[in-house]
Protein backbone atom coordinates (compact mmCIF):
# COMPACT_ATOMS: atom_id res chain seq x y z
CA UNK A 1 0.00 0.00 0.00
CA UNK A 2 2.97 2.26 -0.50
CA UNK A 3 2.56 5.36 -2.61
CA UNK A 4 5.11 4.40 -5.27
CA UNK A 5 4.34 6.22 -8.49
CA UNK A 6 2.07 8.78 -6.86
CA UNK A 7 4.51 11.69 -6.81
CA UNK A 8 6.06 13.71 -9.61
CA UNK A 9 9.57 12.69 -8.58
CA UNK A 10 9.01 8.97 -9.20
CA UNK A 11 10.68 7.30 -12.15
CA UNK A 12 8.76 6.31 -15.31
CA UNK A 13 8.64 2.64 -14.31
CA UNK A 14 6.99 3.45 -10.99
CA UNK A 15 4.53 5.80 -12.67
CA UNK A 16 3.56 3.05 -15.12
CA UNK A 17 3.20 0.53 -12.29
CA UNK A 18 1.04 2.97 -10.33
CA UNK A 19 -1.26 3.66 -13.27
CA UNK A 20 -1.87 -0.05 -13.80
CA UNK A 21 -2.29 -0.73 -10.09
CA UNK A 22 -4.77 2.08 -9.65
CA UNK A 23 -6.89 0.65 -12.47
CA UNK A 24 -7.04 -2.85 -10.95
CA UNK A 25 -4.38 -4.27 -13.33
CA UNK A 26 -2.14 -5.71 -10.61
CA UNK A 27 -0.76 -8.63 -12.62
CA UNK A 28 0.17 -6.31 -15.50
CA UNK A 29 1.86 -3.94 -13.07
CA UNK A 30 3.81 -6.80 -11.47
CA UNK A 31 4.98 -7.98 -14.89
CA UNK A 32 6.76 -4.65 -15.47
CA UNK A 33 9.06 -5.11 -12.48
CA UNK A 34 12.52 -6.66 -12.67
CA UNK A 35 12.86 -10.05 -11.00
CA UNK A 36 16.34 -9.95 -9.49
CA UNK A 37 16.24 -7.46 -6.61
CA UNK A 38 14.78 -7.57 -3.11
CA UNK A 39 12.95 -4.27 -3.67
CA UNK A 40 11.27 -5.39 -6.87
CA UNK A 41 10.41 -8.79 -5.38
CA UNK A 42 8.74 -7.10 -2.45
CA UNK A 43 6.84 -4.68 -4.66
CA UNK A 44 5.58 -7.56 -6.78
CA UNK A 45 4.33 -9.27 -3.63
CA UNK A 46 2.62 -6.03 -2.53
CA UNK A 47 0.75 -5.82 -5.82
CA UNK A 48 -0.39 -9.43 -5.85
CA UNK A 49 -1.43 -9.40 -2.20
CA UNK A 50 -3.49 -6.29 -2.87
CA UNK A 51 -5.12 -8.07 -5.81
CA UNK A 52 -6.29 -10.79 -3.43
CA UNK A 53 -7.95 -8.24 -1.16
CA UNK A 54 -9.80 -6.54 -4.01
CA UNK A 55 -10.66 -9.52 -6.22
CA UNK A 56 -10.71 -12.55 -3.85
CA UNK A 57 -8.52 -14.47 -6.29
CA UNK A 58 -4.86 -14.98 -7.19
CA UNK A 59 -3.97 -16.44 -3.81
CA UNK A 60 -1.30 -18.86 -5.04
CA UNK A 61 0.42 -16.24 -7.19
CA UNK A 62 0.55 -13.92 -4.21
CA UNK A 63 1.92 -16.70 -2.01
CA UNK A 64 4.65 -17.51 -4.54
CA UNK A 65 5.63 -13.84 -4.89
CA UNK A 66 5.70 -13.43 -1.14
CA UNK A 67 7.95 -16.44 -0.63
CA UNK A 68 10.36 -15.00 -3.20
CA UNK A 69 10.37 -11.65 -1.42
CA UNK A 70 10.99 -13.35 1.93
CA UNK A 71 13.87 -15.37 0.49
CA UNK A 72 15.54 -12.32 -1.07
CA UNK A 73 15.15 -10.00 1.91
CA UNK A 74 18.60 -9.15 3.23
CA UNK A 75 18.01 -6.42 5.80
CA UNK A 76 15.75 -6.07 8.82
CA UNK A 77 13.75 -3.45 6.94
CA UNK A 78 13.19 -5.82 4.01
CA UNK A 79 12.37 -8.74 6.27
CA UNK A 80 9.97 -6.57 8.25
CA UNK A 81 8.22 -5.37 5.09
CA UNK A 82 7.87 -8.94 3.84
CA UNK A 83 6.44 -10.01 7.21
CA UNK A 84 3.95 -7.15 6.99
CA UNK A 85 2.80 -8.44 3.59
CA UNK A 86 2.60 -11.97 4.99
CA UNK A 87 0.27 -10.65 7.67
CA UNK A 88 -1.85 -8.83 5.10
CA UNK A 89 -2.22 -11.92 2.92
CA UNK A 90 -3.27 -14.02 5.91
CA UNK A 91 -5.69 -11.28 6.98
CA UNK A 92 -7.26 -11.09 3.51
CA UNK A 93 -7.66 -14.88 3.41
CA UNK A 94 -9.43 -14.81 6.77
CA UNK A 95 -11.57 -11.77 5.95
CA UNK A 96 -12.84 -13.28 2.70
CA UNK A 97 -13.49 -16.68 4.23
CA UNK A 98 -10.93 -18.51 2.08
CA UNK A 99 -9.14 -20.00 5.08
CA UNK A 100 -8.86 -18.93 8.70
CA UNK A 101 -5.31 -17.61 9.02
CA UNK A 102 -5.92 -15.11 11.82
CA UNK A 103 -3.18 -16.55 14.04
CA UNK A 104 -0.72 -16.41 11.15
CA UNK A 105 -1.68 -12.80 10.47
CA UNK A 106 -1.07 -11.78 14.09
CA UNK A 107 2.23 -13.64 14.24
CA UNK A 108 3.48 -12.11 10.99
CA UNK A 109 2.60 -8.57 12.05
CA UNK A 110 4.28 -9.27 15.38
CA UNK A 111 7.47 -10.24 13.53
CA UNK A 112 7.20 -7.09 11.45
CA UNK A 113 6.88 -4.99 14.61
CA UNK A 114 10.10 -6.51 15.96
CA UNK A 115 11.95 -5.67 12.73
CA UNK A 116 10.55 -2.25 11.79
CA UNK A 117 11.60 0.39 14.33
CA UNK A 118 9.20 3.08 15.58
CA UNK A 119 9.36 6.11 13.33
CA UNK A 120 10.45 4.18 10.25
CA UNK A 121 8.49 4.70 7.05
CA UNK A 122 7.10 1.16 7.09
CA UNK A 123 5.80 1.47 10.62
CA UNK A 124 2.73 3.48 9.61
CA UNK A 125 1.54 0.74 7.25
CA UNK A 126 2.19 -1.85 9.93
CA UNK A 127 0.14 0.13 12.45
CA UNK A 128 -2.70 0.42 9.94
CA UNK A 129 -2.75 -3.31 9.34
CA UNK A 130 -2.73 -4.03 13.04
CA UNK A 131 -5.78 -1.78 13.20
CA UNK A 132 -7.49 -3.88 10.53
CA UNK A 133 -6.94 -7.01 12.60
CA UNK A 134 -8.23 -5.30 15.72
CA UNK A 135 -11.34 -3.97 13.96
CA UNK A 136 -12.34 -6.86 11.71
CA UNK A 137 -10.95 -9.99 13.40
CA UNK A 138 -10.68 -9.14 17.11
CA UNK A 139 -13.75 -6.85 17.03
CA UNK A 140 -11.98 -4.31 19.21
CA UNK A 141 -12.81 -0.80 17.95
CA UNK A 142 -10.84 0.90 20.70
CA UNK A 143 -7.62 -0.90 19.78
CA UNK A 144 -8.34 -0.34 16.10
CA UNK A 145 -8.82 3.40 16.57
CA UNK A 146 -5.52 3.72 18.45
CA UNK A 147 -3.69 1.82 15.72
CA UNK A 148 -5.31 3.85 12.93
CA UNK A 149 -4.37 7.09 14.65
CA UNK A 150 -0.74 5.98 14.96
CA UNK A 151 -0.81 5.03 11.29
CA UNK A 152 -2.36 8.38 10.39
CA UNK A 153 0.37 10.27 12.23
CA UNK A 154 3.06 8.15 10.58
CA UNK A 155 1.58 8.57 7.11
CA UNK A 156 1.47 12.33 7.67
CA UNK A 157 5.08 12.42 8.86
CA UNK A 158 6.30 10.40 5.87
CA UNK A 159 4.06 12.12 3.30
CA UNK A 160 2.22 8.97 2.23
CA UNK A 161 -1.08 10.27 0.81
CA UNK A 162 -2.37 6.86 -0.26
CA UNK A 163 -2.06 5.48 3.25
CA UNK A 164 -3.68 8.66 4.57
CA UNK A 165 -6.68 7.93 2.38
CA UNK A 166 -7.02 4.58 4.16
CA UNK A 167 -6.55 5.93 7.67
CA UNK A 168 -9.06 8.72 7.08
CA UNK A 169 -11.53 6.14 5.78
CA UNK A 170 -11.20 3.68 8.63
CA UNK A 171 -11.20 6.28 11.40
CA UNK A 172 -14.34 7.70 9.79
CA UNK A 173 -15.90 4.24 9.65
CA UNK A 174 -15.47 3.83 13.39
CA UNK A 175 -16.93 7.30 13.95
CA UNK A 176 -19.97 6.44 11.84
CA UNK A 177 -20.63 3.30 13.86
CA UNK A 178 -20.62 5.45 17.00
CA UNK A 179 -23.08 7.93 15.52
CA UNK A 180 -20.52 10.72 15.03
CA UNK A 181 -21.91 11.76 11.66
CA UNK A 182 -19.99 15.00 11.17
CA UNK A 183 -16.64 13.37 11.98
CA UNK A 184 -17.43 10.45 9.70
CA UNK A 185 -18.46 12.72 6.81
CA UNK A 186 -15.25 14.72 7.13
CA UNK A 187 -13.04 11.63 7.17
CA UNK A 188 -14.78 9.98 4.23
CA UNK A 189 -14.63 13.23 2.24
CA UNK A 190 -10.89 13.54 2.89
CA UNK A 191 -10.34 9.93 1.82
CA UNK A 192 -12.28 10.48 -1.39
CA UNK A 193 -10.47 13.74 -2.13
CA UNK A 194 -7.05 12.12 -1.80
CA UNK A 195 -7.98 9.12 -3.93
CA UNK A 196 -9.37 11.32 -6.67
CA UNK A 197 -6.25 13.51 -6.60
CA UNK A 198 -3.99 10.45 -6.84
CA UNK A 199 -6.09 8.83 -9.53
CA UNK A 200 -6.57 5.74 -7.34
CA UNK A 201 -9.54 4.59 -9.36
CA UNK A 202 -9.93 1.17 -7.76
CA UNK A 203 -10.32 2.79 -4.35
CA UNK A 204 -12.60 5.62 -5.44
CA UNK A 205 -15.86 3.67 -5.65
CA UNK A 206 -15.60 2.39 -2.04
CA UNK A 207 -14.87 5.95 -0.91
CA UNK A 208 -17.96 7.23 -2.74
CA UNK A 209 -20.17 4.60 -1.12
CA UNK A 210 -18.86 5.42 2.35
CA UNK A 211 -19.44 9.14 1.90
CA UNK A 212 -22.95 8.41 0.62
CA UNK A 213 -23.71 6.71 3.95
CA UNK A 214 -23.30 10.09 5.67
CA UNK A 215 -25.41 12.08 3.20
CA UNK A 216 -29.12 12.35 2.46
CA UNK A 217 -30.77 12.28 -0.94
CA UNK A 218 -30.32 13.45 -3.60
CA UNK A 219 -26.57 13.65 -2.83
CA UNK A 220 -26.41 10.11 -1.43
CA UNK A 221 -28.03 8.67 -4.56
CA UNK A 222 -25.67 10.65 -6.80
CA UNK A 223 -22.62 9.33 -4.97
CA UNK A 224 -23.83 5.73 -5.11
CA UNK A 225 -24.60 5.98 -8.81
CA UNK A 226 -21.09 7.28 -9.48
CA UNK A 227 -19.73 4.36 -7.46
CA UNK A 228 -21.78 1.93 -9.56
CA UNK A 229 -20.39 3.47 -12.73
CA UNK A 230 -16.79 3.03 -11.58
CA UNK A 231 -17.53 -0.48 -10.32
CA UNK A 232 -18.83 -1.49 -13.75
CA UNK A 233 -15.93 0.27 -15.47
CA UNK A 234 -13.44 -1.87 -13.51
CA UNK A 235 -15.28 -5.09 -14.28
CA UNK A 236 -16.79 -5.63 -10.84
CA UNK A 237 -13.76 -4.76 -8.71
CA UNK A 238 -13.59 -4.56 -5.72
CA UNK A 239 -15.68 -7.73 -5.66
CA UNK A 240 -17.01 -7.09 -2.15
CA UNK A 241 -18.39 -3.71 -3.21
CA UNK A 242 -21.27 -5.45 -5.00
CA UNK A 243 -22.77 -6.22 -1.60
CA UNK A 244 -22.44 -2.62 -0.50
CA UNK A 245 -24.08 -1.23 -3.63
CA UNK A 246 -27.33 -3.05 -2.92
CA UNK A 247 -30.00 -1.10 -1.03
CA UNK A 248 -29.46 -0.86 2.74
CA UNK A 249 -26.25 -2.92 2.64
CA UNK A 250 -23.73 -1.97 5.36
CA UNK A 251 -20.29 -0.65 4.38
CA UNK A 252 -17.61 -2.82 6.00
CA UNK A 253 -14.85 -0.37 4.91
CA UNK A 254 -12.58 -3.13 3.66
CA UNK A 255 -10.44 -0.73 1.68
Amino acid sequence: MSGNGTTAGDDPLQIAVWRLRSRACWADAAALLPRDTPTASLQRAVLLVERCLYTERGWQEAEDALRTAEARAGTDEERGAAACERGQLAYASTLHGVRDRADEARAALGRAAALIPPGAAGRALLDFRRGLLAENLARSPQAARAAYRRAHAGATAHSDPLLLSFTWRHIAGLALREGELAEARHGFAESLRIREELGYLVGTAPALVSLADTESDPEASRLREEARRLFRLLGGVPTWLARQLTPDAPDTATA
